[in-house]
């Protein structure tokens, strides 16, 4: 009876330990870092753990203001980290600023243009690969207009506990800088983006670091009404503008970045302008391609080396970890001649379903068409 009852007992114990421990089919420690995997910087990673731990489908979210045409970052990067997100059962929000960006003066500050941009970059979001599952869209001027009697009252909250000096801190949010010039929309801009943490019920902020003030401002703000579960901030990291000395892309300037829908020669005549000094990894935007985009997308980098043997299409090598890519860089193993062409052949295969989206599909074809005729204002 012992021996059966022995038996029992490890047969449940091994049927507890097949059982998934999340809907995701993921452990606790693999949905952490799947979510840590797309962050530069994380608020704090011990909060983050109890909350998937506590909260099944956790709510993250991201705002953005339609401003133009999509670049890399902001299409496949951003595509990447919000299936690594889903997959560890967060659900999504995108937070489409259209008032936020008549307030920052983008496109000329015309609502309707930058609504028409903010239905194209959805559509990029939508030809890229994004898993809308766990995505939901929501635009801030409908949302706030709808809820008002919610909104309102909590930025006045926010703006009543935080000094003007504080608030112009964090005008860097909005591409600008304390020693600005800022109109008066601006500088209440930031109170408002702080908000809409609150308002959307976010559990996690998933915005570049360059929005990092303002989601410490929420954090701080918790601290004055005494909540006790703040936001956790997962920023990602800002890719580098392609000229020497951009920090980061420009969607005023075109050749600072590659966009989702550049053709192939658009692409290829970028990349080969792109600042790529041999030997060099600092500063240096062709390798935070290869490593930020084309390593997370594709697993796998194909170097395509030239040689007298197969004159056409160069020796193919194939790295699987950007580590051992960049230490033959680093040591001139591999030339920028050689790199440059093979980045553009991975870059121009992942951007290809969203050029055929653009060419195939009537409506987003219009879309485009559209906004490229639209003037980008800073």
């Amino acid at each position: 009876m012992e021996e059966e009852a022995l038996r029992e007992k490890m047969s449940e114990a091994t049927v507890q330990e097949e059982k998934p421990t999340h809907p995701s089919g993921l452990s606790l420690d693999e949905r952490v870092n799947l979510c840590l995997s797309i962050g530069e910087e994380c608020i704090q990673p011990d909060e983050l753990r109890r909350l998937l731990e506590k909260k099944p489908n956790p709510c993250a979210y991201d705002g953005f203001e339609p401003s133009g045409r999509m670049h890399i970052a902001q299409g496949v990067m951003k595509c990447l980290n919000v299936n690594k997100l889903t997959k560890s059962g967060v659900t999504f929000k995108f937070w489409i600023a259209d008032w936020f960006a008549q307030m920052n003066n983008k496109m000329g500050g015309d609502i309707k243009k930058i609504q028409k941009v903010g239905l194209y970059m959805v559509e990029v979001w939508k030809a890229v690969g994004m898993d809308l599952s766990k995505v939901e869209f929501i635009w801030s001027s409908e949302e706030i207009n709808s809820r008002a009697h919610e909104y309102w009252p909590l930025v006045l909250d926010i703006a009543r506990k935080n000094s003007l000096g504080r608030i112009i801190r964090c005008s860097q949010i909005m591409g600008r800088s304390e020693s600005d010039d800022l109109a008066a929309s601006q500088i209440f801009y930031p109170v408002m983006q702080c908000a809409d943490i609150f308002f959307l019920g976010a559990d996690i902020c998933q915005l570049g670091m360059d929005q990092r003030k303002v989601n410490m401002l929420a954090r701080e703000y918790c601290d004055d009404i005494k909540r006790k579960n703040k936001p956790i901030i997962l920023s990602h990291k800002m890719l580098a503008g392609l000229k020497e000395g951009q920090e980061k892309m420009s969607k005023s300037d075109p050749n600072s970045a590659i966009f989702m829908e550049d053709s192939e020669k658009d692409v290829q005549s970028k990349i080969k302008k792109a600042y790529c000094p041999p030997g060099v990894v600092e500063k240096n935007p062709c390798l935070e391609y290869i490593k930020y985009v084309i390593f997370p997308w594709c697993e796998e980098f194909k170097l395509y080396r030239k040689s007298d043997e197969e004159p056409e299409t160069g020796k193919l090598e194939v790295y699987e970890s950007y580590e051992r890519f960049e230490k033959e860089y680093v040591e001139e193993k591999i030339h920028p001649g050689d790199l440059k062409p093979s980045l553009s052949k991975h870059l121009n295969a992942i951007l290809q379903p969203v050029r055929d989206h653009f060419e195939n599909d009537e409506n987003a074809k219009n879309l485009l068409k559209t906004i490229k005729a639209y003037k980008v204002t800073k």
